[in-house]
Parts: structure tokens; sequence; C-alpha cells
């Protein structure tokens, strides 16, 4: 057998709950299979009869409507340590892989060469070189199995680790896959999920592919309506409840705007309901839902952006106990699938991400000549930018703390901080700076921001330590580029040369670079900081106070008083090497990624966003 590179240390994914066919895969009080109440989910068993008897006994711990007892939790069912302890001896496994002897059994059949197959449950798209993506139905070999989260499998030619509980095995693990494809060649197990994604549109015809598209945008749209709806009905009204638990100030934290979402979500909804056609999903116009409603996706930034903090903020909960039950409780009531707090919460985040690629399949399954196609290749434009334009939000969100940096680190610091104004560096480097009355030539490092230019003055002896001597209000002054000669205003000569000025006062700032090139770069600087400010005045893009005032903090923290405040990297770096962003709409998209599974390592979501794999059909 094939050595892989161990998966020591990973985490499983936190990830979409719904298959593709609509369904929860093993949600409380479901059809599961025909062996008597028994689920299977990777090769565990989970008795139903007795999850359900857990969600009496957690039922204590959360207070139904009407009901006005703060001391549910501990009152009703006993001590949190005699809780703790029933919960954690019940050897319940709720939907999770266990180890045991039936995962020692999958790997004695690899061993012995048998070969071993799994059906996956839910989409899994990689966000890594080493995981295998798959989409619901399709059917895995499963290669090692010792590691009861991740396992290594393959799929035609790619191989990779995939979440152990994002799979079952195949009941007939003695049918090769050659006879299952072959069964649908003769007309037998039309319906067998596998057959569908291994055969691909050849067998198909395009209208029955864009008929499968379509049907799968609608399951689970309404799929993710009920996941937002159990946010909000089953924990968010749930935890007002218990004021004793949680302040207003979490509950906005953890949740952030999900409830505005989950309104914007089922007015959505309607929308694609009277554009699909029933009869004939094919002949659905579904495109102009989604460029009538672009601007309003927008709303999903706040929830983006709030997400790690929200993720921090519920880990330092659940170290709690009471929170840890009062959660499961929450589920258990709400008869939640298996997926913990923080992997509900990351559906938006999912959601988001995945409806370019859903257009993306949708647009390859559309005729030029079908009725819908401008609109829906409008509408995957729309939404790539709407991913783009959450994913700029979210890394200068990430700049504000290095920008706060910066500024503790600069001397004799005057005025208001950067961040009342900007956001983001656009250019930084060395210029002399000739001032009025009395022309005088002083060699400054220059700072230019959104709005903001900002000037210090290095230390003869630390050229690393910086003082403040000024700012310029970018919002009030034009650029005009000055020819190599004698200048009038100045009267001198002058060389790589441009000004700054004022077109209703006499203010005059002249600026000459070492170099022509440099003062090129100067002036297409100036351009790209008129052109931000533009852009962000469009799409709304805007610092609250108090993330301005949480990033002043950090800095603080970070450079206690007393001490030289060089400007050390990677602060001085982050700010002489940054590039200001292309603002072009030609820009590749950003793509999201569907995660998977509760306790996931921390996220490189963001950073890793641009090399993501989408899904394939």
């Amino acid at each position: 057998m094939r050595t892989q590179q161990s998966n020591e240390g990973r985490g499983p994914h936190t990830a979409c709950s719904c298959n593709s066919s609509g369904s929860s895969a093993l949600s409380p009080g479901s059809d599961t299979d025909s062996s008597g109440g028994l689920g299977v989910v990777g090769g565990v068993r989970v008795v139903l009869s007795r999850y359900w008897s857990l969600e009496s006994l957690y039922s204590a711990s959360v207070i139904n409507d009407g009901a006005s007892d703060k001391t549910a939790l501990q009152d009703d069912v006993g001590s949190e340590e005699d809780f703790y302890e029933d919960f954690r001896s019940s050897n319940l496994y709720f939907g999770h892989t266990g180890g045991g002897g039936e995962q020692l059994a999958i790997n004695e059949l690899i061993s012995d060469g048998s070969v071993v197959y799994a059906e996956a449950l839910w989409d899994h798209v990689t966000m890594d070189d080493q995981e295998l993506g798959f989409k619901a139905g399709d059917v895995i070999e499963v290669m090692d199995a010792s590691n009861k989260e991740w396992w290594w499998g393959r799929i035609l030619d790619s191989e990779g680790w995939f979440p152990a509980n994002f799979v079952r095995l195949r009941v007939n693990q003695d049918e090769p896959m050659e006879e299952c494809l072959a069964n649908f060649d003769v007309g037998k197990n039309k319906d067998s999920i596998c057959t569908m994604h291994h055969h691909g549109p050849g067998l198909l015809s395009k209208d029955q592919m864009r008929t499968n598209v379509i049907n799968e945008i609608m399951t689970t749209e309404k799929d993710y309506i009920k996941h937002l709806k159990d946010i909000c009905e089953g924990y968010i009204k749930q935890c007002q409840k218990r004021m004793d638990m949680f302040t207003d100030d979490q509950l906005h934290i953890i949740f952030g705007n999900i409830e505005e979402i989950y309104q914007f979500q089922k007015k959505f909804l309607k929308g694609l309901e009277k554009k699909f056609n029933k009869d004939q999903p094919y002949l659905s116009e579904i495109g102009s839902c989604f460029l009538e409603h672009q601007t309003d996706f927008q709303i999903y930034s706040e929830y983006c952006n709030n997400h790690p903090n929200a993720c921090v903020e519920l880990s330092k909960l659940i170290k709690i106990k009471k929170y840890v039950f009062f959660f499961e409780a929450c589920r258990l009531l709400q008869k939640m699938i298996d997926i913990s707090l923080d992997g509900f919460l990351l559906t938006p985040v999912q959601k988001i991400c995945k409806y370019p690629l859903q257009l993306a399949e949708l647009l390859k399954y559309t005729s030029p000549w079908h009725r819908d196609y401008k609109d829906v290749e409008a509408a995957l434009i729309a939404m790539k930018n709407v991913a783009r334009l959450i994913n700029e939000r979210k890394r200068r969100l990430e700049n504000i703390d290095k920008i706060a940096q910066w500024q503790s680190s600069i001397e004799d610091w005057e005025g208001e901080d950067v961040l009342s104004k900007s956001s983001e560096l656009i250019f930084s480097g060395e210029m002399t700076k000739i001032s009025q009355p009395q022309a005088k030539s002083q060699q400054r490092m220059f700072f230019l921001f959104d709005r903001q230019l900002i000037y210090c003055k290095k230390d003869l002896l630390r050229r690393d330590i910086l003082y403040y001597k000024g700012r310029i209000d970018m919002d009030a002054l034009k650029i005009q580029d000055i020819e190599d000669g004698k200048d009038k205003d100045f009267n001198m000569s002058v060389k790589n040369a441009f000004k700054l000025l004022s077109p209703v006062s006499e203010e005059v700032h002249l600026f000459c670079a070492k170099k022509p090139e440099h003062k090129q770069r100067w002036l297409r600087a100036f351009e790209d900081e008129r052109k931000q400010v533009q852009h962000d005045k469009e799409t709304g893009f805007a610092i609250t106070d108090i993330q301005k005032k949480q990033a002043m903090l950090n800095a603080c923290k970070s450079h206690p008083a007393g001490k030289a405040k060089a400007v050390t990297r990677p602060y001085y770096d982050f700010l002489l090497r940054q590039k200001h962003p292309v603002l072009s709409a030609t820009l590749p998209q950003q793509q999201g990624v569907m995660l998977a599974e509760p306790k996931r390592k921390p996220s490189t979501f963001w950073q890793n966003i641009g090399k993501l794999t989408p899904f394939k059909k």
C-alpha cells in the first residue's frame, strides 16, 4: 500500500451539512437505512433511539417558550460535573467516525488487498493540495483508514486526504465500479448516484444537465434557508433568553448580522421560485434574480469580516462546560444535524463563495441561444465581483492592525490617528519636499494613504526611527506634473518634480524625486489613491469606530511606553513593500470554498482563497 504524508495534527473541516440532493445526511428524525434504526456514517453505526434519549436529558438546560427559570442548567439536571460525566460516558457517536472494531475491520480489508469503496454524503472542496475534493454521491476508493478522522482515498487519477465523516461505506462492497457503471449503460440502476457523477455530460443531454444544475441550486437554497432558520430560532432565540449567560455584545460578536442575511435570503428564494419552471426546469430563467440582488449580497461582507471574531469568542465559551451543554441542547431541541455551532456559523461564508461556482456550472450547460444565457453570464460576473469585494474588504480590515502598529512606532505623533481617515497604504518612499516661502529643501519619508499623505523625518543616528513631521489632506489637492527647469512659483530650478496644489486656496507643495522613474511611480500612486477613494465610496466600504479603537488599543499594547519605538519589521517592510491592489474588474475570481466538519484547525480560508479548486462535475 502506498505511503502518504502524515496527517497528524490535521483537523476536520467544518462544512456543509447537506448532500446535493438536498436531504440532510442522517438528520434527526429522517429515514436512514433499513437496518432497524441504524445509520452508517464512515463505518460507524449510530443508535438513533439513544440519540433521542439524550435529547430529553438536554432539553432541561434550554428554556422553552414561556419559561423563565434561569437555573435550569444547574438545578434541573444536577451539577455541571455530574452532567458532564454522564455526557462523556454515554458512548454516543453523533454521526462521527469512531475507531473501534469497524475501523479496524476496514484497515484489515485494505491490508488484505480488498478494494473498499465509500460514497460521499456531502460536497468536499479542497483548500489543500493534499486533500481530495469530491461531490455528494461520488464513489471513493478508500486506501488508508488508520486515522479515525481523515482517510486517504482515490477518485480516478486523484488521491488525497478527506474527512471520514463525509462518507459512508457502500453496502455492497463486492460490486466493482466497472459493474456499477455497466448497469447504467444497459438501463439498470439509473437512479444510482455514483452513475450520475461518473458518466458526466457525455451520456446526458445538455438540457438534462441544465435541469440537474437548476435543481441543485433550488434545493441547496432551500436547505440553506433551513440552516439560517435553525441558527436564528434554535440558537439566537434561546441565547437571548439566557442573559445570565450571554451579553448583547457577545451575541452580536458570535452571530453577527446573520438574522439580516436570513431575511434577505428568504426574499431571494422567493425570487428564484418565481423564475423556476417546475415542469421543465431547464427552461428556468434565474440569472436575472442574481442580477437584481447583486448589491444586496454585499451584506455578507460584514458577516465574513466578523466571522474570525465569532470563532474566537465561541472558542472561549466552549471551554466552559455549561456552554457546551447549552449549545448541544439548543441543537437537539431544534432537531438540527450533528454539526456544532461553529460549523453552522460557517455556512454563510460557504454559501457566498459557492454562488459563482454554481453559476459557472449553469453557464456551462446553458446554450448561447437560451433566453437565460446573457443573464447567467452577467450574474456569474456579478457574483465573482461580490466575492472579490468581500475578499478585498477582508484584506483591508486585516491591514488596519498593521497600520495602527506603524503609527504607534512613529515618534512625536500629533493630531488624529491615521485610521480616522484612512485604511490603505498606497505607496511610500523618500522625496525632497520644498516649502514656501523660503523654498527650504527637506529630505523626508512619505507615506501615501487613501485621503492623506503623511511625511516623517529619519533619525540621524538610528535610521530605523521616524519622527512625525506633518500630513497633507489629499481630498483638497490636485497633482500637477512639472517639467525640468526653473519653477516660477518657487523661483528655483527643479528636476523630476511635481506639485500638490489646492484649486481654492494658495496652498502649494513641491516635491522632487531622485529619478524620473520614481517620479512616474509617484504620479501613478496619486492616481491610484483617487481611484481607491472613489471605489470605497461606490462600494460603501468603511471601518467602524469600534474596529479603529480596537486596532489602536492592540498597537499600544505592543509598544509599551518609555521604550524606543523603532519602525521595526514587519511593519516597516509592510509599509515599504505593500503594493496597491489593482481594482480592475478583470481580476480572476477569488474563489471560496465549501468547508466541512467542526473541530477545525485555525482557518487559512482567506489566505488560501485564491488557490482553491472549483467544484468538479
